[in-house]
Parts: C-alpha cells; structure tokens; sequence
C-alpha cells in the first residue's frame, strides 16, 4: 500500500531571516512549482559542492523549480545573521536563502544532516529528500523528468522569482584566503578567491601582478588569460606560485617568469577519496583549501574528502598522507587510522619533519609527524566540541579555524569563527589570545570578519588574512597593536 502523501510544512516561519528577496515567502507564493530546500550551512564543503548542481537547475528551469536554502547553523559564528551575508556573497549565492538559526524547519522537515535536499510538488507535497552530495547528473535528469511530466500533465504555474542582488562592490581584494612569502622576492601572495586571482605584493603592500582574468573558470594560459574559481591556498617558491585552485578542484603553478598558469592535478571535477601513488592530471580532487611546500613535495589540504596528500613534483605523482577519507577526529597511524575533518590550514615547522594543520570542522589544531607517519591532536575534541576557551591544550577550543603558521613561539591560528588570532604554546602546553587585546591603529577600527590566513614576517610581524572585511592586516604582538596593511 502506497503511503498517503505528505503535506509540506510551512516554510515562512516565525524567528527567520530571508535573504535575496524583498520579504518571506510561503508555500502558496511558490505553488505551482517544483520546489528544492537545501538545507546547508556555510562552513560544510559537502554542502559548497551541492551549489554548481542547484544553480545549473536554476539556470535550466528559472520558471518551473525555485530552489531555496535553509540555512540550519552548526557553529556559534553561524547564527549571526551578517556572517551568513557574507558567505552568500563570497559563494554568490542568489537564490532565496532562510536563515533559521532555531533549526525549526530542519526538525519539522525531520533532516538529520548537512547537506539534504528536500523535494516538494507543485501541489505543496513532499515527494522526498536526499541526504548528503547527490550526483549532479542523475539529480539533473529526475529533475528535468519531474518538469517535462508535470508539464504534460498541465499541473505547472510557471513564473520566475523575483530576486534582489546583494553582490558586493569589490575594492583591491575579494574575500581573502592565504597570504603566503615568495622566497627570494621580498614579496607576498595573495589568493584573491573572490576576484578569482592570485595577487602578488611587494614588501610595503603594493600590489605589483595579477594573475587570472577575473573571470571563474578553469583555463590555462598567461597571466591575462588564465581563469581560476575560488581559490583558497598557496605556497610558493622563487620559481613558481602553487595554488590551491579550490572551485575548480585543482592544483595549478604560475610561473614567475613569465607568468603562465598551468595545472599540476586535478579534472575540474569533484573527486573521490585520495589512495595510492597517482598521476596528477588524471587525479581528480575535493576542494583543495591550501598549500605547503618542502623540496619536491607539495603538500595538500584536500579539504572535501578530508584528507592530506602529497604531490611530488618530479615525478608528477599524488598520493594520499593522512586520513581514511571519513569524517571525525581520530588520531594514530596516519594512512590506517587516523580521520580528519576538513582540513583547511598547513603550516611546515623549520625542520621540516612536522606539518600542522587546522581541521576546522573539528575545531581542532593537529600535527602530522612526517618521520612516524602518525597523526595527534594539539587542541580539539571532536566535530561538535568548540568555543572560545584560553589555558592548558586539553581544555582549550578554537571555533573552525582556517589558517596557521608556525614562530618562534608557538603556532599562530586564525581562528575564523571567533574572529580572533591565538597563539598555541606547543612548549607550555597552552593557549592564549593574541587579538582581541591590540590596540587598533586604523581611523576606523573593524571586528575581524573571519580571517582565513596567517604568516609571519622575518621582524616577527603577523600578516593576517581578514577575509571578509576584504584587507590584509599588519599585527605587531610586541608592540601589542595593529594596522591595515591592504585593503
């Protein structure tokens, strides 16, 4: 026996916030369509790697399916209702968005996890959900199936949405990612991740190249020519600047010669989990979200299968380093054992032996011992322990941390979600804040707007990415202040 079907609960609901639209919509605005309610947050690769798929169903069937997000927060940060504009803005995200902070349409839509589309019929019945990354083609077909029936069968009130464009007016830099040294050059690079580029500076913060058009896409080329999508990570060295290219799921090389972006791994297309020795081009990857280099070996945040690999640069291999390929935190032998959880930070001691990195889904600042092959955990408990606490290792929490880099006294952390920088004393055994407590030198002071990069300089400066007040920051901790370095 068929079950009965199941009437939609009502998606205008008290204690939300839309966005991309001139107020809240019901079920009876949208009647006569398909609707898809993708239930996301911003900090989830898996849900960033819904978006292509949705927007090409946007695209394809403007009047027939309305696509909207319900945007159910995981962390603290993402209840805040100016840091959920801003991730619309920095993944352009133009359909209708409901921010529901009180998570009332995840339960009454009973959804258990990040990301779930939920299908609704022109009728206002649910016709079924789908939890986790669909397969952007089969999910395209049952679509266009669902329209070309629904159509012959005259229950279409086709009509397009009418959307309000939040984009935001762009200055020097978009939403930055990694800020990283080019040895030998008394210079800086930038992955510009909203302008699509990687931006060279020199010493003072004068911006001296460019490279990619501007335009998202996945094209080789010279400086001018190439196109990048999102990129998140870097590294660099005096011949080349390696990029994290994250929306295109590659790693590309920009020669500093003369210029020319090439790509070193990656299809363009989302892949699989990291295993044996591979061939870069043939080797697709998952949203790769930074970049460090030792020698021959590139060393990969693969942050959408959350794992570490390693490209080795000679012999135009690619391999997996660290994690299972499953999400959590579990440490012990780094290929059998130990599971990550999107990892989206690296930072090379001095020796070159340790690599640290920030698994920001767990909160956690970990280490890859490059001598044992074992994974350990500095700070961090798990995927849903975090916060904003200072003292012994054990007890402290970081709030989805994106950048690291290691100094003489310790290891420096953006940690993104609680808008501050904190420094992990790796010898004392604890951690403590770095900002808030400067004192501010700009006309006009700013709260850091989850700052994704961090460097050091060789006076011991702090370079800070604050990424979504689009500026590179210059923090002194010794004179105990700071001051915008560009913007």
């Amino acid at each position: 026996m068929n079950a009965a079907p199941v009437r939609a609960p009502e998606i205008d609901r008290q204690g939300t916030t839309w966005f991309n639209v001139t107020g809240p919509l019901s079920l009876e605005d949208v009647a006569g369509r398909f609707v898809i309610l993708d239930f996301w947050t911003f900090c989830c690769i898996n849900c960033m790697h819904v978006l292509p798929a949705l927007k090409r169903i946007e695209e394809d069937f403007p009047e027939d399916v309305v696509v909207i997000g319900v945007h159910t927060p995981k962390f603290f940060a993402e209840r805040e209702a100016d840091n959920v504009t801003a991730a619309l803005q920095r993944y352009d995200i133009r359909h209708p968005v409901i921010h529901d902070p009180n998570m009332t349409l995840w339960r009454e839509y009973a959804v258990r996890a990040w990301p779930t589309l939920v299908f609704i019929d022109p009728a206002g019945y649910v016709l079924g959900q789908f939890a986790g990354e669909p397969d952007s083609e089969k999910l395209h077909r049952s679509i266009s199936g669902l329209v070309r029936q629904a159509r012959d069968e005259d229950m279409l009130r086709p009509q397009a949405l009418d959307l309000v464009d939040r984009r935001h007016e762009t200055g020097t830099l978009s939403f930055p990612g990694k800020i990283k040294p080019v040895p030998g050059r008394n210079a800086w690079a930038i992955a510009d991740a909203g302008h699509h580029q990687i931006v060279l500076v020199d010493e003072d913060g004068a911006v001296q190249t460019r490279y990619g058009s501007g335009r998202r896409g996945f094209v080789d080329g010279t400086a001018r020519e190439s196109c990048f999508a999102d990129p998140q990570g870097l590294t660099a060295s005096e011949q080349a600047i390696f990029v994290a290219d994250t929306g295109n799921h590659a790693l590309r090389r920009i020669d500093l010669a003369d210029g020319a972006v090439t790509t070193l791994a990656g299809t363009g297309r989302r892949g699989r989990p990291l295993g044996s020795e591979a061939i870069t081009r043939e080797t697709a990857l998952a949203s790769p979200w930074d970049l460090e280099l030792h020698d021959d070996r590139l060393y990969v945040a693969n942050a959408g299968t959350h794992q570490l690999g390693v490209v080795d640069l000679a012999q135009k291999t690619v391999r997996r380093l660290a994690g299972t390929g499953a999400e959590a935190l579990v440490d012990g032998e780094a290929l059998d054992e130990a599971v990550l959880a999107q990892p989206s930070g690296l930072a090379r001691d001095e020796t070159g032996r340790r690599l640290a990195f920030a698994d920001s889904e767990t909160s956690a600042i970990r280490i890859l011992d490059l001598d044992e092959g074992k994974v350990s955990t500095l700070v961090g408990a798990g995927l849903f322990e975090f916060g904003l606490q200072n003292g012994p290792l054990k007890h402290a929490r970081f709030q989805h941390p994106l950048g690291l880099v290691w100094t003489a006294e310790g290891i420096v952390v953006a940690d993104s979600y609680n808008r501050a920088v904190r420094l992990v004393d790796v010898e004392a055994g604890e951690v403590r804040s770095i900002e808030p407590g400067l004192t501010c030198l700009d006309p006009v002071c700013l709260r850091l707007g989850e700052p994704a990069g961090v460097v050091v300089r060789t006076d011991g400066r702090l370079l800070l990415s604050d990424t979504n007040n689009h500026r590179i920051l210059l923090l002194d901790p010794n004179e105990r202040t700071y001051i915008t370095w560009l913007s």
